[in-house]
């Protein structure tokens, strides 16, 4: 009985030690120092601002981690592209992803669902608290009505320089803005940025165009110049292209000016473009990146205001930035102004969402608020939720 005890005990010894070995041989620990793959999945390329603006972020994110990590690009990823993207960044071995496109959001979370091990970080989606709540599927968007308001103001600053010079009148003070979609997104910027210029020209109002299409030059552009027939003097964007700020320098002599997304627009409108606003990537994925490697958990790793698996910040943390401001073209006093208003964001000062107004929700319009009592945008998440059209000054064609 003894004998057969230790032939029973030692068969047990060898059995565990041969799968203790074989577990280490085919599923072996990562080392700290193991390369990580990340995957980028852009809808446009360096042509497109918007996309051009995350590819400055995945820049950096080479440049500071270096053979640290590897990085796999998918561009130009259309609707019906994004399955065949994606297996294709899981396939090639990715263990991060960053997808650009509101658009991608509910097939990528479909992937984070189906790819447990590979962590999925979706840029201004809004489903990372919504079922089923996924450890590696996250959100993260800057709070760039900020920036939208400031871009409004150095608009307003321009609208009275021209009144004060007798070129328009206060009821000629007419801004237009170029939208994609009527998302909450596209409507919350807009309205922050009307609210921007009529805290310098109360008699502004806005017409809104739609090109119902993220990234299309000829019809921004189109939409841009339609907006300036009818007497627009500003035209601002929350649309992909340069196509907006070509049409304004195309019309130097009707004295439009031009308001830019993404990126500078400087270059593409020396004598037009007054400023830009961004959204800077930077912080999200750099401090993703540097969690992955260091084995943290992302919202734990990274400064914003976190909620949940979702994380978004302003100008406090550097998450959105003003661009290429035209010093030879604003008003005097705007820079001025830009800093004095960036400086009361960050100390929680400014209460954009506010005033006597009252907005309509287009998808129900049975859906009211009434902006004497502050709408709080970014309270619960990163990506924006204000979606009402403010009645009387704005007008939406369709």
């Amino acid at each position: 009985m003894k004998r057969e005890a230790v032939l029973t005990l030692i068969t047990g010894v060898v059995f565990i030690s041969v799968f203790l070995i074989s577990q280490a041989f085919f599923h072996p620990k990562k080392s700290r120092n193991e390369v990580l793959t990340i995957g980028f999945l852009y809808d446009g390329d360096e042509s497109i601002p918007s996309t051009n603006n995350f590819i400055r972020a995945q820049h950096a994110v080479e440049e500071k981690y270096g053979d640290r990590i590897r990085t796999v690009v998918r561009a130009n990823v259309s609707g019906d592209q994004i399955d065949l993207a994606l297996d294709d960044l899981v396939n090639e071995g990715c263990n991060l992803v960053f997808t650009s496109s509101y658009s991608y959001a509910l097939i990528v979370k479909e992937y984070a669902e189906k790819y447990p091990f590979v962590h999925f970080c979706q840029a201004t989606g809004d489903n990372a608290h919504e079922e089923p709540v996924l450890k590696n599927y996250h959100t993260f968007m800057g709070e760039i009505y900020q920036g939208r308001y400031v871009a409004g103001i150095v608009a307003g600053m321009k609208l009275k320089e021209l009144i004060e010079k007798k070129v328009i009148t206060e009821t000629g003070a007419k801004i237009g803005y170029v939208g994609a979609y009527p998302y909450a997104e596209v409507i919350s910027g807009y309205t922050a940025f009307l609210l921007g210029v009529r805290s310098i020209v109360p008699s502004a109002t806005m017409t809104v165009a739609y090109t119902y299409t993220w990234a299309s030059f000829s019809l921004e552009k189109a939409c841009a110049e339609h907006l300036i027939e009818e007497g627009c003097v500003i035209i601002s964007q929350h649309s992909d292209t340069y196509g907006p700020a070509v049409a304004c320098e195309e019309h130097l002599s009707q004295n439009v000016f031009s308001i830019g997304y993404n990126q500078g627009m400087r270059n593409i409108a020396p004598k037009t473009s007054l400023v830009s606003t961004r959204i800077n990537w930077n912080p999200y994925i750099i401090g993703a990146v540097s969690a992955m490697l260091e084995k943290k958990t992302i919202e734990k790793s990274i400064k914003g205001n976190v909620h949940g698996n979702d994380i978004g910040a302003g100008f406090e943390l550097n998450w959105v930035q003003m661009l290429d401001l035209n010093e030879d073209i604003v008003a005097q006093g705007t820079a001025k102004k830009i800093t004095e208003t960036i400086q009361a964001f960050k100390k929680g000062r400014v209460h954009v969402f506010q005033g006597n107004y009252v907005g309509i929700n287009p998808y129900d319009e049975s859906d009211t608020y009434d902006l004497r009592k502050e709408y709080k945008e970014n309270a619960k998440m990163s990506a924006p939720t204000f979606c009402y059209v403010l009645q009387d000054v704005i007008t939406v064609e369709e």
